[in-house]
């Protein structure tokens, strides 16, 4: 059985994100809560880690579907834990609304990955983003399980 600080040292080839999320409007005050999956690879070890990203939430008798993709720089905490912080684009599908809108900005995520094992572990990743059209910004918040990939 590997060690936990074996677990950090043996880096995968991709990591699978599955989790929960929510967001909130800070320019109109309201609030959507889903499902996100995502990927993650890292093209250069130790300084650049990209991330692909899905989310469906529902909120306001609306549904939308959102992708992202941001650019992280990943920083060690322990042999165990690790903070990356990033930038990016993103797309959302506003469906199944009167108001069905397409939007696309910018993201900047902060995410702190737990590896108590080798192969699962957990993340947190706060976010906020900024549309470009309609100036609209939220913050949101991003929890699930990690699953290294070989």
């Amino acid at each position: 059985m590997a060690t936990a600080q074996e677990a950090a040292e043996d880096d995968h080839s991709a990591v699978l994100e599955a989790g929960a999320a929510g967001e909130h409007s800070v320019s109109g005050g309201s609030s959507r809560f889903g499902a996100a999956v995502g990927v993650e690879v890292t093209p250069i070890e130790n300084w650049l880690e990209v991330e692909f990203g899905v989310a469906a939430l529902r909120g306001s008798g609306a549904t939308e579907i959102s992708s992202d993709l941001v650019f992280k720089v990943p920083y060690r905490l322990s042999p165990t834990a690790e903070f990356m912080i990033g930038l990016g684009p993103f797309v959302s599908r506003t469906v199944n609304s009167p108001d069905a809108s397409t939007a696309h900005g910018i993201e900047v995520a902060l995410d702190f990955m737990f590896w108590p094992h080798k192969e699962f572990g957990w993340y947190l990743e706060p976010s906020w983003s900024r549309a470009a059209g309609s100036g609209e910004r939220t913050i949101g918040v991003t929890i699930g399980l990690l699953f290294g990939l070989h």
